[in-house]
């Protein structure tokens, strides 16, 4: 069991998990070793709540494949092990992102306040940049 929240957890049966080389240099242990641990979870087959499913699928995040399966490769690390459990990692740092729904933000209105200061900084940007202007201009000298 992947534990997400007190609430939410996903039995790792429905986590795909699969050993795949690495990429990159490394000496000829990466030539022979599949160390690397690419993770798949299905959205939509899985036991997830669905507001959180529809949170999931709503995320336009690259690791997330347009049939709504997340795809995820860990290869830090040299061992297998350790490996899978930076993928599972990962995958519970997204779902934990959604699975509280974010406040909806309020329309605010600037106070009258803070627009007369605004008009008064404006003002005195303006003058200083009249004054830094000459009397006769500029002569091309």
């Amino acid at each position: 069991m992947l534990t997400i929240t007190s609430r939410i957890s996903i039995p790792l049966g429905e986590i795909e998990l699969d050993a795949v080389r690495s990429q990159g240099a490394g000496g000829q242990n990466v030539n022979k070793t599949a160390t690397a641990v690419q993770l798949r979870f299905d959205i939509a087959a899985s036991s997830l709540p669905a507001e959180v499913k529809e949170r999931l699928l709503a995320l336009s995040d690259q690791r997330i494949t347009g049939d709504g399966v997340v795809v995820l490769r860990a290869q830090e690390a040299r061992s297998q092990e350790r490996n899978r459990q930076a993928a599972l990692a990962r995958l519970a740092a997204l779902v934990r992102s959604v699975a509280v729904p974010k406040r909806a933000r309020r329309a605010t209105r600037p106070t009258l306040a803070s627009k007369r200061r605004r008009l008064e900084q404006k003002k005195q940007r303006g003058t200083l940049k009249s004054s830094r202007r000459g009397s006769s201009g500029w002569d091309g000298a």
